[in-house]
């Protein structure tokens, strides 16, 4: 057979389709910037000294069809076997109408952040209901948008914790013996460096504060965590325990199942203060692991120091209800080195089909599958029982406990010879758990590895587990729950939700810093595919080679691209990716006796997160000025920074290209001296889509960096969420990698613990950027950044006349974005970024980044996937905004103009109209095809109303009448 695979220096067809100019488009471009070529453009704008000088050997697919070939290869390798090993990972069946219509549709998964709430009213109502949802199940009054995995969110709630509560500064964590392994182990991870010591003990008979405080040992407790049902599947009452931690001034979070909260008594009733866990079972795959929507809920008092997203309610210019993003908690990371989470993210797109599974199937259909769920577990325990097998009493909704003594080995086995998982906790002990798809096939396998009789039928009858845990409070009472149950109602509901937002599928998103580009297709088919989708991350290891080896084979891309000798792709998120990379340096740091190296210097114009992951690590944050004319790191300041500290430096954080859009040429130089005092050099790799194929930061200097595979490596935004952050670093941090407890293969043993909740983090969008890479092949990837910086500099060139450019390089050139300075306009006329922002809405497209890394500006990012034509519709609406602001500046009429009037929605245009300017002017301005118009569902939104007054659930219907 005749190999017809392109060699690493052929441009694949693929490239053709993935980057938007042609040949054409390049020359037209490149002569408007006054460049000869791509390689001329590159050569001026990247510095010499950090330039790659040879092609990554990276061979290129024959095409599309053949990545999809090798895919199924790999999918082939996969063995999906019946899971009932549980551990906070179910089976579950996803609702054909939310697969196709939500994870499969590009107007859900290419949408960014809503951070333009007026063209995201479809994904925040989404995020309102999934609020509404935890809230009412977890019976707090406030639930987030959504965290990243369950341990992750308990590692959340346990600073939370911390910070709310008055215990003593050595106070404890006190954490139930019965929590899943995972969950204990991230929040040990955390705990480590900000000097939090967390205490195991058997909560189980606690029922006073003496008692408590007997379990700690004596010490002070600041909060305790439980899980419910636990570990072993018992569901407890936690009353007289949660009377007792308040005794002591201390506060409870459960890590909750919402499916059983649907049976059983609510942690809020019980007492929690807190309630944290995974919506995964809300027909999300269990992907090996991610990526799932966590959630966090909190008592009234608590709703402000919640991490991460916070969806509100509040009300447009007219008064009418809209939706956006509430108390800033979007952008916690803001505070930078105050800040109490780094979390700037969320998993929008996972949160909205488990939002949307609670709507399709409504309180009673949740709770007709819970009820079905428990009826199978009490099926197989009576079975157990009956065949004298030994089964942990108590009340329980899906998981047994069963004792086996020494033959533990012998169960496991038997059933794994029958196409079923179970776990083994121990040599005595295996756990089984049923879900939504388990039927009476699945209990007869189980009964026969114990070698008893099988059930003859499954009774669905009420659990009568007493008093305390029965659930008698009502929830998802709203009508959006009870109204979408057929799936033509379902349909119709999704496409309204949806054409109310903008996407990469209506248009360009030119957010700066954020890398909104072309989510291939091709490189989304597997992630459904159940060879791929229903892998428990538990599985034994023999049953998931193909996505070991697709994991195994991306990880080395990464390495030959960036530069770096060792990759982990467990951080599920950018923010988690700078946390483990911090982690890995202040590890090497101990290891080598220099403890005491705890300084992270930052440049001023870094990333918000970069601040907040330094504290998390443990570490100090030094602020390093930067020049206010180039944006550039000042060399002088960090000299003196460097030398103040050279004894107890633990880092310098970078991000390269600079925030400011500029390659730096003293990025070597500034690797140099970091090193001389005994630091260690990260470069956020936010930016990365300016470097690959150009220059590797594990070759030009760095010791580590996080890699956004969301941003560079085409894995979609999903509306804010998911995301892949996996670290990179040098072979001397490697021994530093996350690992996890239970899979030895993901990680070194002297790793610094777990960072998510499942061993390869979101694993299960990984085919999307494994995909992207062996489509573009290194000749593919190279072009692909060449044109990402072209078509930035095309964009700063045609605009530079009507925005000044604020920050530029090498003769007057860029990297993939450039920083419009809006402030002279804005001190002459009044005319706002927010003004250019929401009149972009009238023209057809989402802003760009506000007034970041600079107040009062635009950072433009257009990306290599945008054609000419594209980018040239952009700029004439920005050079027509700007006639706009002139004839606003002669004027004097900011307030009235059509800018402070935008966005303008349809119904604007049929009332009355006592403004200014014309109907025609406001909706139809020049450039705008009246038949691809795009209507905003909203006018301009008021943020300060929904921050005083916090509505972060699903509205009555009567708000939205007239």
């Amino acid at each position: 057979m005749t190999d017809t695979t392109l060699s690493p220096t052929d441009l694949p067809a693929f490239a053709g389709r993935h980057i938007g100019p042609d040949d054409e488009a390049v020359a037209q471009m490149l002569a408007a910037i006054g460049r000869s070529s791509l390689d001329d453009l590159t050569s001026t704008a990247v510095p010499d000294a950090i330039r790659a000088t040879q092609s990554m050997d990276i061979a290129p697919a024959e095409s599309e069809a053949a990545v999809v070939k090798e895919l199924r290869a790999l999918a082939g390798r996969n063995s999906v076997l019946t899971s009932m090993i549980g551990l906070g990972y179910y089976g579950t069946v996803v609702p054909a109408v939310i697969q196709r219509n939500v994870l499969e549709n590009p107007a859900w998964y290419t949408a960014y952040t809503p951070y333009q709430p007026e063209i995201s009213q479809g994904r925040l109502e989404a995020l309102l209901n999934f609020q509404t949802v935890v809230s009412d199940l977890t019976g707090l009054s406030t639930s987030g948008a959504s965290l990243l995995d369950e341990a992750t969110a308990a590692a959340e709630a346990m600073t939370l914790m911390r910070r709310s509560s008055k215990a003593a500064a050595d106070a404890v964590l006190l954490v139930d013996e019965a929590v899943f392994p995972q969950t204990l182990a991230v929040m040990r991870t955390r705990a480590l460096p900000l000097g939090i010591e967390i205490v195991v003990a058997d909560l189980s008979g606690v029922t006073s504060a003496d008692a408590l405080g007997e379990s700690a040992g004596g010490r002070a407790v600041f909060g305790l965590l439980v899980q419910f049902p636990d570990l072993h599947g018992r569901l407890r009452d936690h009353r007289a325990l949660a009377a007792a931690a308040h005794d002591a001034g201390a506060l409870v979070t459960a890590s909750a199942d919402l499916m059983a909260l649907t049976l059983a008594t609510s942690p809020g009733e019980w007492g929690a203060d807190i309630a944290v866990g995974t919506t995964q079972r809300f027909g999300v795959p269990m992907a090996f692991g991610g990526p799932h929507a966590g959630y966090m809920s909190v008592r009234a008092g608590l709703e402000r120091t919640l991490p991460g997203r916070l969806v509100g309610v509040s009300v447009d210019v007219t008064g009418a209800p809209a939706y956006r993003l509430a108390l800033q908690t979007r952008e916690q990371h803001i505070r930078r080195e105050k800040a109490t989470s780094n979390i700037c993210t969320a998993q929008v797109l996972l949160a909205v089909m488990a939002s949307m599974y609670a709507v399709y199937h409504g309180p009673r259909g949740l709770r007709a599958i819970a009820l079905r769920i428990h009826a199978h577990a009490e099926a197989l325990a009576g079975a157990l029982g009956e065949g004298g097998v030994d089964v942990a009493d108590g009340a329980r909704f899906d998981t047994l406990s069963v004792s086996v003594p020494g033959r533990a080995d012998e169960v496991v086995a038997t059933a794994l010879a029958e196409g079923t998982n179970v776990w083994r906790h121990d040599a005595d002990t295996v756990i089984v758990s049923v879900d939504e798809t388990t039927d009476l096939h699945d209990i007869a396998t189980v009964c026969r590895a114990f070698g008893v009789a099988e059930p003859g039928r499954v009774e669905i009858a009420e659990p009568g587990w007493g008093e305390a845990l029965d659930r008698t409070s009502d929830y998802l009472t709203h009508p959006v729950f009870s109204s979408h149950h057929s799936e033509t109602a379902m349909l119709r509901y999704l496409r309204r939700l949806s054409d109310r937002d903008f996407a990469l599928d209506r248009g360009m998103i030119p957010l700066g810093s954020c890398t909104m580009k072309l989510n291939a297709t091709t490189e989304m088919l597997a992630i459904t595919w159940p060879e791929f989708a229903n892998l428990h991350p538990f599985a034994p290891l023999d049953q998931t080679e193909g996505i070991r080896a697709l994991v195994s084979e991306l990880e080395q891309w990464l390495c030959d691209i960036t530069g770096y000798d060792a990759v982990s792709l467990q951080p599920n998120a950018g923010s988690q990716g700078e946390f483990a990379g911090l982690l890995a340096i202040a590890a090497y740091h101990r290891s080598r006796g220099e403890a005491e190296r705890n300084i992270c210097l930052i440049p001023a114009s870094a990333h918000g997160t970069n601040a907040a992951s330094a504290v998390m690590a443990g570490m100090k944050v030094v602020v390093v000025k930067t020049d206010t004319i180039t944006g550039n790191v000042d060399m002088d300041d960090l000299k003196a920074k460097v030398e103040e500290h050279r004894d107890d430096l633990a880092a310098i954080m970078v991000t390269y290209p600079s925030t400011h859009g500029v390659f730096e040429d003293t990025i070597k130089d500034l690797c140099a001296m970091v090193h001389d005092a005994g630091g260690q050099v990260y470069v956020d790799g936010a930016n990365l889509n300016a470097l690959v194929g150009l220059a590797q930061p594990g070759r030009f200097g760095a010791d580590v960096s996080h890699l956004n595979l969301h941003k560079t490596f085409c894995i979609p935004h999903g509306g804010g969420g998911p995301g892949v952050g996996p670290v990179a670093l040098r072979e001397h941090l490697a021994p530093f990698l996350p690992n996890h407890p239970l899979d030895p293969e993901a990680g070194p043993e002297t790793g610094v613990g777990p960072v998510s909740a499942a061993p390869y983090g979101s694993a299960g969008i990984l085919p999307i950027s494994w995909a992207y890479v062996r489509l573009m092949g290194g000749a593919g990837l190279r072009r692909a950044t060449e044109v990402a910086v072209l078509n930035a500099n095309y964009v700063a060139a045609r605009l530079r006349d009507s925005y000044p450019v604020l920050y530029s390089g090498e003769d007057g050139l860029v990297a993939h974005e450039c920083i419009l300075d809006v402030r002279p306009l804005t001190k002459a006329t009044g005319v706002s970024v927010d003004d250019i922002a929401k009149r972009l809405i009238d023209y057809g497209f989402h802003a760009p980044t506000m007034s970041f890394p600079v107040a009062g500006t635009l950072m433009v990012e257009p990306t290599e996937s945008e054609d000419k034509t594209e980018l040239d519709r952009f700029c004439d609406a920005m050079i027509a905004i700007r006639s706009e602001i002139d004839a606003v500046g002669a004027a004097g009429n900011a307030a009235t103009s059509v800018l402070r009037g935008a966005p303008h929605t349809a119904l604007s245009l049929a009332g009355e109209w006592d403004v200014d300017y014309s109907r025609e002017e406001a909706a139809f301005p020049k450039g705008v095809d009246p038949l691809a118009k795009y209507w905003p569902p909203v006018r301009r939104i008021d943020g300060a109303y929904g921050d005083r007054h916090l509505v972060c659930s699903c509205p009555p219907p009567e708000a939205f009448e007239d």
